[in-house]
């Protein structure tokens, strides 16, 4: 047997994502070969559109999970390859398939209904990369918004960078008409839909006092409360934040502290969590765990309950799998703070929310994290709800 031979019965041994890992590493430093690559690649895009959309319309006729996950998968990775092909077209019409598939069947395993929250959170990403026309784009934003209880969830913010200015004007224009008419009684929905587009384009934008101003609404609700010390937070601003938290927690005349109100203090003055936080932001996991080594452990457990939660908002297998993993790191920080039957009553709210999202119990599961049967209580104050 020649080397030859040798080295490619050793490169059919491998496993695909290995082989593609070595492939991929070698286009990096030769672009001659990078090029071939991406040459043969465009090909097989274009072929796999016209496939895909196909086994769209058979799936979806068939109200067929599995099927619809399969093709889920196969936008999925022409995403994550870096297509030059415009999926945002296929994205958005698996959007809508689904959606109508599912006003005409029973979906209580909520199964289909986590594979809508996908596509949408897909065609958001596609459309990131090939923006449609962004009046387009809020149009049919508005019209999902407006359809009524069968509809998507859509987060705004999701789609602000395809909407952009134009985009985002068009809606603001259009929700603020809707909000002046005169109620009808009969419009409940369809003002609920409008009050939540106001708020998120506030977020969107950045207009804080907005924000604050439609969830004092609210109140009092110590969840809503909570929402808006974590807004003026982000927004750099701690002292209206302490305000609001020591008036919730009815602390105003300072007789009594609550650990919420000295947890938001502390972030008056830059601490070593954030460089935790920012490295987690990058991703870079083991560079963050090693510097979690030199911060107070209840320091940290706000910030790596917010990089959980922005995983798990992402929609996406790769982050379900990160989320669980962080989640371990997150059982650790209990650990030490010693807080242990704290991080059990946040897994278990965090399973009761997300009980639609079957790939993402899974994943935690597998990272051996016990999932209580049924949420358990949560302490009112606390460090952690802070970040929440």
């Amino acid at each position: 047997m020649t080397r030859q031979s040798d080295l490619r019965a050793f490169l059919r041994s491998l496993d695909a994502e290995t082989l593609a890992d070595l492939l991929h590493d070698q286009a990096e430093r030769d672009p001659e070969l990078r090029r071939r690559l991406q040459a043969r690649a465009d090909g097989i895009e274009h072929g796999d559109l016209a496939e895909v959309s196909s086994r769209l319309d058979d799936a979806v006729r068939a109200a067929e999970s599995v099927q619809i996950a399969s093709v889920l998968d196969t936008l999925q990775r022409l995403l994550d390859a870096g297509t030059r092909a415009d999926v945002a077209p296929l994205a958005r019409r698996a959007v809508d398939k689904i959606t109508q598939a599912l006003a005409d069947m029973d979906d209580s395993s909520g199964v289909v209904g986590d594979q809508l929250d996908r596509a949408v959170s897909l065609y958001a990403r596609a459309a990131a990369a090939h923006p449609p026309e962004p009046e387009e784009l809020a149009d049919w934003i508005l019209r999902v918004e407006f359809a009524g209880a069968d509809r998507p969830h859509l987060a705004l913010a999701e789609f602000a960078q395809a909407l952009g200015e134009r985009g985002l004007a068009r809606i603001k224009s259009t929700v603020d008409e809707f909000l002046t008419r005169e109620s009808t009684g009969d419009d409940t929905a369809e003002r609920l839909a409008a009050q939540r587009l106001s708020q998120e384009l506030a977020e969107v934008t950045g207009d804080v006092d907005t924000v604050v101003r439609m969830l004092s609404e609210q109140l009092p609700r110590l969840d809503v409360s909570l929402k808006i010390v974590r807004v003026l937070r982000a927004a750099g601003r701690h002292s209206e934040a302490i305000a609001h938290a020591a008036k919730a927690l009815g602390t105003e005349n300072g007789s009594r502290r609550g650990p919420l109100v000295a947890a938001l203090e502390r972030v008056r003055s830059p601490r070593p969590a954030e460089s935790v936080r920012l490295l987690l932001a990058r991703r870079s996991y083991p560079e963050a765990w090693q510097a979690a080594g030199d911060c107070q452990a209840a320091d940290l457990i706000p910030v790596y309950r917010d990089h959980v939660e922005w995983l798990i908002g992402r929609r996406d297998a790769r982050c379900y799998a990160e989320a669980a993993r962080q989640l371990r790191r997150l059982r650790t920080l209990h650990r030490r703070a010693g807080s242990s039957d704290e991080f059990t009553a946040y897994v278990a709210e965090l399973v009761q929310t997300h009980k639609r999202k079957t790939r993402l119990l899974a994943e935690i599961r597998n990272a051996r994290i016990a999932v209580p049967k049924r949420p358990a209580r949560r302490p009112a104050l606390s460090d952690e709800n802070m970040s929440r």
